[in-house]
């Protein structure tokens, strides 16, 4: 049966199914969608004002964690409005423009969230291992340059996507199984010959992905050998523990997207609600969970955080983690 090809430059929209195979079950899958997206936003927001209001704060390691929270929050929006417009009006049309928009914003801020963490691992190297000096290596302006830094390698890295999607034209059966315009789910729409996306789509997943872990693992192999070295076990413990957060953080933002990327690159016979549920899981868990467990395993922000809550809930309240 002879079929249209459909350009960037038509009218016909994509179709987001949502999560194909549970249409039934789509205003229940939106109530937990909605609740993590409000709480990830909360979390987030908070850390941003924490942050900012308190001057004791102003440190390299809570502006990367400031960093992180813009990632978190541009992450989840970029993601679960359309879900929810899908699952609540069944409002399924995007056009080709705003697909290849959400895909780029998707996958950027992905690869920008993967650059802080490794910037993360080398503030908390510096840290332990070079404690003296930590005031002259990271200096906040330092930071901020890394994280610009971070910002230009994402877009350098991504823009080509959507860019080398563009010049080809689709199937007449525009229907994406997904909830959002995932570079994987868009490529296998393409009409003719798109073994140039595909190999710049695995490269750069090998680029960021195993790069950035290589680099992580360096910086912690070395925390350990110097840990290692000191003869004092409180001394271990304490080292050790400041590093915990961010590798909770890591842990969870990598082991998610891997297995997302695993998922769909490799797994044919799985069924279509489960690839979306894992693409799904690494781009809402992460922006909901960070901020709590910074929250969680960092005293002083934590003591911060309370501060704050403690005005809001009692406003006349004293300050109790001053007491």
């Amino acid at each position: 049966m002879a079929a249209f090809n459909l350009t960037p430059s038509d009218p016909s929209p994509f179709i987001l199914m949502g999560n194909p195979g549970l249409e039934a079950a789509h205003i229940w899958i939106s109530i937990p969608f909605s609740m993590i997206y409000i709480i990830s936003l909360l979390g987030n927001i908070m850390v941003l004002f924490v942050v900012g209001k308190e001057q004791t704060l102003h440190k390299p390691m809570y502006l990367l964690l400031c960093m992180l929270a813009l990632t978190d929050i541009g992450m989840s929006t970029s993601v679960i409005p359309k879900a929810l417009c899908i699952f609540w009006f069944n409002l399924k049309g995007i056009t080709v423009g705003g697909c290849l928009t959400q895909m780029f914003f998707i996958h950027m801020v992905t690869v920008m969230q993967s650059a802080i963490l490794v910037t993360m691992a080398f503030d908390r190297y510096v840290a332990i291992c070079n404690p003296l000096r930590y005031s002259t290596i990271l200096t906040n302006a330092r930071i901020a340059k890394l994280g610009l830094l971070s910002l230009i390698r994402a877009v350098l890295f991504i823009l080509p996507l959507p860019l080398l999607l563009r010049r080809q034209s689709f199937y007449a059966n525009h229907i994406i199984p997904h909830t959002n315009c995932e570079n994987m789910p868009v490529t296998k729409m393409l009409h003719g010959d798109f073994t140039v996306n595909r190999t710049y789509g695995l490269v750069i997943a090998l680029a960021v992905i195993w790069l950035d872990l290589m680099l992580i693992a360096l910086s912690y192999g070395l925390i350990i050998r110097d840990v290692l070295r000191i003869s004092s076990k409180e001394a271990h413990q304490k080292a050790l523990s400041t590093c915990t957060a961010h590798i909770c953080v890591m842990l969870m933002s990598y082991m998610t997207c891997i297995s997302s990327y695993l998922t769909q690159r490799f797994g044919q016979g799985i069924a279509s609600h489960v690839h979306v549920t894992f693409a799904n899981f690494y781009l809402l868990v992460p922006p909901l969970l960070n901020p709590i467990i910074y929250g969680a395993k960092t005293k002083e922000f934590r003591d911060k955080m309370g501060k704050y809550i403690c005005r809001s809930l009692l406003p006349g309240a004293t300050d109790f983690t001053a007491v």
